[in-house]
This record gives C-alpha cells, sequence and structure tokens, in this order.
C-alpha cells in the first residue's frame, strides 16, 4: 500500500506568498515543488518516447530549471506558462509506462499525481501508439478526473497513414484531448487552453473507466474503508 509521503508531523515549509497555507501547495511543497509565484501546478506524465519533453519546452520556454526529487536519484524539470491572466508551475514527471511503482521512476510520478494533488494532469501520448499509452492514461484518470489527454506525434501519424479521430476518443474517455506536433508547435495553444479549462472547471471531466470485474469490485469495496482510516484524507483510496 502506498504512503503519502506528504503526511508530517512538523510545520510544512510555506512559500513566503499568498499560497502558503493552501492544502495543496503543502502537499507540492513537501514533494520538493513550490509554487513560486504560480496560480496552479500542471502534472506532465507519459511513457517514454512520446515527445514529452518537447511539449514541456515548447510550454515553458526558457521559464525552467532542474533538480532532484528530495530523497531520489530522479531528474525533475519545472518550468511555468500563462493563461488568462493566470501563471501554471508545470512539472515533468518522469516518463513512465504505468503507475504501479515498480521502479523509482514509477514510484516518483504516482506520488506526485496521488499525493502532490496538481490543479491538472496532462498525459502526453504518441499517436502512433495510442493504444499502448493509454494504459497509463486511464490510471492517472482514476487517481484524478482533472486530466487532459495530450495526442502527439500528430505530424509523425500523419506521415504513416494514420488517423487519430480526436473527438471520438475524447469521448471514449471523458476528458479533455488535444491533438499536437510538439517539435512543429501544432497544437500547442489548444493544450494551454485545455488546461486553463480543466483548472478553471469551464471544461468538465468525467472519465471513462473500464469496467472492474465483478469480483475484484467486492473486494475493493471492502478495502477502502480501510485504506481511508488508515492514510485520512487520501485523494484516490480506491486507486491505492
Amino acid at each position: 500500500m502506498s504512503s503519502d509521503p506528504t503526511q508530517s508531523n512538523t510545520h510544512p515549509e510555506t512559500c513566503g506568498g499568498c499560497n502558503s497555507c493552501d492544502p495543496n501547495a503543502v502537499s507540492t511543497q513537501r514533494l520538493g515543488v513550490k509554487l513560486d509565484g504560480c496560480d496552479y501546478v500542471v502534472a506532465l506524465a507519459g511513457n517514454p518516447n512520446t515527445g514529452k519533453t518537447t511539449v514541456f519546452n515548447t510550454l515553458t520556454g526558457l521559464k525552467q530549471h532542474t533538480g532532484n526529487w528530495p530523497g531520489k536519484t530522479v531528474a525533475r524539470a519545472e518550468g511555468a506558462f500563462a493563461c488568462r491572466g493566470k501563471r501554471y508551475k508545470l512539472v515533468d514527471l518522469p516518463g513512465t509506462y504505468s503507475l504501479l511503482s515498480a521502479s523509482v521512476d514509477e514510484e516518483v510520478a504516482r506520488d506526485f499525481v496521488l499525493f502532490g494533488k496538481p490543479d491538472c494532469t496532462v498525459v502526453v501520448t504518441d499517436a502512433t501508439a495510442l493504444q499502448r499509452n493509454l494504459n497509463l492514461a486511464y490510471q492517472v484518470m482514476e487517481i484524478t478526473p482533472k486530466t487532459v489527454v495530450c495526442v502527439n506525434l500528430m505530424d509523425e501519424a500523419k506521415r504513416k497513414g494514420i488517423t487519430v479521430d480526436i473527438p471520438a476518443l475524447e469521448a471514449l474517455l471523458g476528458v479533455p484531448v488535444v491533438a499536437t506536433a510538439a517539435r512543429r508547435n501544432q497544437g500547442i495553444d489548444k493544450l494551454v487552453l485545455a488546461v486553463a479549462g480543466v483548472v478553471d472547471g469551464s471544461l468538465k471531466c468525467n472519465p471513462k473507466l473500464p469496467p472492474t470485474p465483478a469480483k475484484l469490485q467486492k473486494t475493493v469495496d471492502e478495502i477502502v474503508p480501510m485504506v481511508k482510516r488508515m492514510v485520512p484524507g487520501i485523494p484516490s483510496p480506491r486507486w491505492v
């Protein structure tokens, strides 16, 4: 079972700004991320080789810095972008195929999405290998409804004769889906607007998750109350 790395008996370090008493700000700070004057925190997740780093660089430009996650040798990149008068801290999570914590990278990504409580999580996928990439998207959607799926590498898909029906995929997933070709800066403006819409509530997210087998669902229903008692306030006890 995952333990909450944001739980502590000591007083949290505050950022010294107006967000210092925000519970979400406290959660992200304990995971090593400060708002630094930003209004919201956005996590950027995705499989390796989906162009996630290119999406990050295109969104943040030169407004970024790197370091390591607390207590880990895993690199962390942070940047910022603005939309509609608000500033967004963008946290680039390690590229992973899953959040099931089989590796340090997966543990870091899982802990941030689950315990960091970002205001929105963007899952970058590869338009040429979409089915494989959606496993991670479904896991993120199970933790938080505030999810945007970015279908990147659309230029590669076009070159290979692959088409992606974005409206149909959006209807299937129940969350905003945006097509991008980050290397060409295509679709990035729409991605920013989708993130802003999820954060301010103007875009509704109603994730449509695959059905859970009846026997497994029965077991989950029995365990969830125990998880809630053991870790009060945990964002997604069902996923844990």
